[in-house]
Formats: structure tokens, C-alpha cells, sequence
């Protein structure tokens, strides 16, 4: 059974169809890369997958189970559709990280806020709380920067404060992992440093979708990869179809710009 599946996904704004039916699937611990030029709809993708922008069209299923579909008539609570995200954690290009909040804190706030609603939490706060911020501090690890716990997002470079962003996203424990262009806002330099995090997650069997222009590491982290133009997904397959001998001609044309 899939872990993730998109069935015929379709969003507009306005008038204007940035998503025109995308489907595709990926099982547990696959690794599915997403290329294609600026405005195919990428992003969009992923933020309706996750509950950030609602699908126009389409059906989103999750170890089977739909957790979104747009002919349904039943309008979710702002608390089932969390429950539903929870499915999911999502890495900004932007870092969006909290820049009154340490690392640490950064890491616990969402877990905390989750917590705080268990049944069990007033008699267990003490407890509940050391394990998240234990939990944190072994995600800082993770990533590299358990030294940087009490750091601010000032007092952090580009690398790292991606880095941080990625260990929040882990604290929930998601089912799968997105990423939307993880290193676009980072030097050349600092590029390696997240490529590296990820490479980490890949070999730890870590279910991810990665929109990325890193084309070399796209092939050689993912199990397939999707090329989307004009809002729906024109080649499909293993890297070394889609990279190393595209089927379409507009994957070639964008790969021979990439490459």
C-alpha cells in the first residue's frame, strides 16, 4: 500500500489553473524528487498537500486513508485539519523559523502546544515536557548543532538555521517529509551542509518529497523523480530515465538548461 497518494489534484487562483491534475504515488521510505522551472506549480503542490492552500480538485490519501478530498460536502474543524498535517512536516526555503525563540525553543513549541491538550498533561507535565526538549536536543544532534540549542536565529548562518528548521519539522514525528527548495536561500557554500542533512535522512529510510533545482543530488538521493510543467507532471520515473534519458522534450530542454 502507498504511503502517500495524489489523485487528480487541481487548484486555481482566480482564473488562473496552477495546478491541472496531478497524480502520482510513493511508498514508505521512497524518496520522490520534484523538478521543473519556476511557476509549474511546484510549490502549490506541496502546499496542498499540506493543508496550506485547499485543492480546487483531487484526492490526497495517506496509508489509505483520504484526508482530503474536494467533492466532500463536510467542512473540517481547524482541529481535524491539524490532526491531518500532523501527517506531514513541511521545510520553507525561507527557514521561517521564530526569531524571538533559541533553537531549542524553536524545536519544542509546536510538541508543547500539542502536548498541552493531551488528557494526561497536568499530571504529567514535568515529565511530558523534559522528554521534548530531550527529544529537541537529540534532533539538534541529529543535524549537527547540539552545541547551538540556546542560539538565536540571528546568531545562526543560513546553513544552520535550515538545519534547525529541518529538526522541527522531525519533532512531530512525521509520517513524510517535504521539502520545498530546501537550499535556494543559501550561499553555494552552505548548500552542501543541508544536501548532507538530507542524505542522512535518506539513509535512516525517512519518506521525503524534495522540490529542488539540485538536479546531481536529485539523482543520486531519490528513488524517483517527477518533471512538472504548466501545472502537471509530464515525465515520470527512476533518475536514470528521467535524468539521464528524459522521454519528453521539455524535460530535455529544462535539464539541458540545468546541466
Amino acid at each position: 500500500m502507498a504511503i502517500l497518494e495524489v489523485k487528480d489534484l487541481h487548484k486555481s487562483f482566480g482564473r488562473t489553473e496552477v495546478l491541472k491534475g496531478v497524480s502520482f504515488s510513493m511508498e514508505e521510505g521512497e524518496i520522490l524528487s520534484v523538478l521543473g522551472s519556476s511557476g509549474s506549480g511546484k510549490t502549490t503542490l506541496l502546499r496542498c498537500i499540506n493543508f496550506l492552500e485547499k485543492a480546487s480538485g483531487g484526492r490526497v490519501f495517506v496509508d489509505g486513508e483520504c484526508i482530503f478530498d474536494a467533492d466532500s460536502k463536510e467542512k473540517l474543524a481547524p482541529e481535524e485539519i491539524r490532526k491531518r498535517q500532523l501527517n506531514f512536516g513541511l521545510v520553507f526555503q525561507s527557514f521561517n523559523l521564530f526569531p524571538q525563540y533559541t533553537a531549542l525553543e524553536n524545536i519544542t513549541l509546536a510538541p508543547k502546544l500539542l502536548a498541552a491538550e493531551r488528557p494526561d498533561y497536568k499530571a504529567n507535565k514535568k515529565r511530558i515536557l523534559d522528554e521534548i526538549c530531550e527529544t529537541a536536543k537529540s534532533l539538534l544532534a541529529r543535524v549537527g548543532l547540539e552545541d547551538k540549542a540556546d542560539n538565536y536565529p540571528y546568531q545562526l548562518s543560513g546553513g544552520q538555521q535550515q538545519r534547525v528548521s529541518i529538526a522541527r519539522a522531525l519533532a512531530l514525528d512525521p509520517k513524510i517529509l517535504f521539502f520545498d527548495e530546501p537550499t535556494s536561500a543559501l550561499d553555494p557554500e552552505l548548500t552542501g551542509e543541508i544536501l548532507h542533512v538530507i542524505k542522512d535522512l535518506a539513509a535512516k529510510h525517512m519518506t521525503m518529497v524534495i522540490v529542488t533545482h539540485e538536479i546531481e543530488f536529485a539523482k543520486n538521493v531519490s528513488d524517483k523523480i517527477i518533471f512538472m510543467d504548466g501545472g502537471v507532471v509530464v515525465e515520470e520515473g527512476a533518475p536514470s530515465e528521467v535524468i539521464d534519458a528524459p522521454k519528453n522534450e521539455r524535460t530535455r530542454a529544462f535539464l539541458s538548461k540545468m546541466l
